[in-house]
């Protein structure tokens, strides 16, 4: 299976995702996989949130790893980064339009998560 390089370092999969019924699925998830992503999004779900809130919320992720996730969702279009020329520097996270799009996948997951939870 080829494997096509970002120019953020990660791999996608594939090159297209028509190749079955089944390809936007994996499209969708790749674009969402991650120990951290949904969670990210649902916490960004009702508005803008600092770097630290979300650190917070999330409990036992690293910086690193909350920075890493957050690069590549907005990498993917999915998180937008808000940068205000302050000392010190305030950053905020929002889910852009196409993040917005991800509410009732997140909410449906929720659910159904929370009828099989472990």
């Amino acid at each position: 299976m080829d494997t096509n390089g970002t120019e953020d370092g990660r791999q996608d999969r594939f090159q297209r995702y028509d190749c079955s019924d089944g390809c936007p699925v994996e499209a969708a998830l790749e674009q969402i996989s991650g120990k951290w992503k949904g969670m990210v999004i649902y916490h960004l779900l009702p508005g803008k949130m600092r770097f630290n809130a979300l650190l917070r919320q999330l409990g036992t992720v690293t910086q690193r790893s909350l920075t890493k996730q957050l690069r590549e969702l907005e990498a993917d279009g999915i998180v937008h980064r808000k940068v205000y020329a302050e000392v010190p520097p305030r950053v905020e996270y929002s889910l852009t339009e196409k993040g917005l799009e991800l509410c009732p996948v997140i909410e449906a997951l929720g659910q159904w998560g929370g009828r099989y939870k472990l």
